[in-house]
C-alpha cells in the first residue's frame, strides 16, 4: 500500500517532468491553438450601419425606442476541463507504462500549460458513472492537487460510459471552456448513437478534444498460444488459442472497427483528436494536436 511520502514524491516527479514540457514546448502552443476561441459579452450600444443584425438587443431597443445591438470581445481567460476515464481498462499496458501513466502525464501538461497562461483548470473523473468533480481554480497548488488525485483516485465503479460525462458538464458549466477527453474511449455502457447524442449537444457549448490513450497488445494480439484474457471492466474471462492466425486477425479486424468508429464520431461533431500509443512519445502527439487548431 502507497504511503502519503509514496504519492508525494510521485506528484514531485511527474511535475518536475511535465512542467518543464509544458514551459519549454507547450505553453505558447496551448496559447495560440486555444487562446481566442470564445467571445464574452462586452456591452451594449447604439446600432451603426454596418452592424449585424443578429446582434440586435431587442429588449433594450424596444425600451429606447432606437436600434441597440449587443457587442463582444475576445475572452483572455480560460477555463479547461480534464475529463479522465478512470474505469478499469486503464490499468492495462504491456509496456513499461500503464495507459492510466500516460493519461496522468499528460492531463499534468495540459495542466501546467493553462496555469502558465493564468487559466482556471478542472478535473472530472468518470467510470459508467461521474466517480468525482474538481471545480475549476487556478494556481500551481490546484494543479499539484489535481495532480494527487490523478495518481492516487480509486473509482468505485470499473465500467465506462462517455455520455455521462459529456452530460453532467453541459448540465454543470454554463460559460464556455475547453475540454480535454482522455481515455481509451472502450465505452461498455453507451451504444454509439447514445455517445454521439451527447457529444454533439457537449460540442456546441464547449471546445472539445478528444485524447485516445491505447496499448498496441490492444490492437493486436502476440502468438502466445493458448491464453486466458479477461476484462478489466466486467470481470469476464475467456480462453483465447493466440497461435490461430484468424483469431489473431480477428481480434484486430474488430479493434480497427471499433477505433474507426470512434474516431468518425469524432469528426463528425467536429472534434480535434488524436490517439496516443503507450509505447510512443506522447510528446510529438501532442505537438501535432496543437497544430491542427
Amino acid at each position: 500500500m502507497e504511503t502519503s511520502n509514496d504519492i508525494l514524491k510521485q506528484v514531485r516527479k511527474i511535475e518536475i517532468k511535465t512542467r518543464g514540457l509544458s514551459n519549454e514546448i507547450f505553453a505558447g502552443r496551448y496559447h495560440s491553438a486555444f487562446k481566442g476561441r470564445g467571445m464574452a459579452f462586452s456591452e451594449v450600444r447604439e446600432y451603426r450601419i454596418g452592424d449585424d443584425v443578429r446582434d440586435i438587443d431587442w429588449n433594450v431597443t424596444a425600451r429606447n425606442s432606437a436600434p441597440y445591438v449587443k457587442t463582444f470581445e475576445e475572452e483572455r481567460e480560460l477555463t479547461m476541463m480534464l475529463m479522465v476515464d478512470v474505469s478499469g481498462s486503464r490499468m492495462f499496458g504491456t509496456t513499461d507504462k500503464l495507459k492510466k501513466n500516460i493519461i496522468t502525464e499528460i492531463a499534468a501538461v495540459l495542466a501546467f500549460s493553462a496555469a502558465e497562461n493564468n487559466d482556471k483548470v478542472g478535473c472530472l473523473f468518470f467510470s459508467d458513472k461521474v466517480e468525482k468533480f474538481i471545480p475549476p481554480k487556478k494556481g500551481r497548488a490546484h494543479v499539484l492537487m489535481i495532480i494527487r488525485e490523478l495518481i492516487e483516485f480509486k473509482p468505485e465503479d470499473t465500467g465506462t460510459s462517455l455520455s455521462e460525462p459529456l452530460r453532467y458538464i453541459t448540465n454543470i458549466l454554463k460559460k464556455r471552456c475547453t475540454m480535454f477527453v482522455l481515455s481509451d474511449f472502450m465505452d461498455r455502457q453507451d451504444d454509439v448513437a447514445t455517445f454521439e447524442e451527447a457529444l454533439k449537444i457537449a460540442s456546441r457549448k464547449h471546445d472539445i478534444v478528444g485524447i485516445k490513450v491505447y496499448d498496441q497488445r490492444e490492437a493486436e494480439l502476440p502468438d502466445v498460444g493458448i491464453v486466458e484474457l479477461k476484462d478489466a471492466e466486467t470481470g469476464k474471462k475467456v480462453w483465447v488459442d493466440t497461435s490461430s492466425k484468424k483469431v489473431r486477425n480477428n481480434y484486430h479486424d474488430e479493434w480497427v472497427k471499433r477505433s474507426a468508429e470512434i474516431t468518425q464520431i469524432l469528426n463528425r461533431a467536429k472534434v480535434d483528436n488524436i490517439a496516443v500509443d503507450t509505447g510512443e512519445d506522447y510528446v510529438k502527439s501532442l505537438i501535432k494536436l496543437f497544430k491542427k487548431r
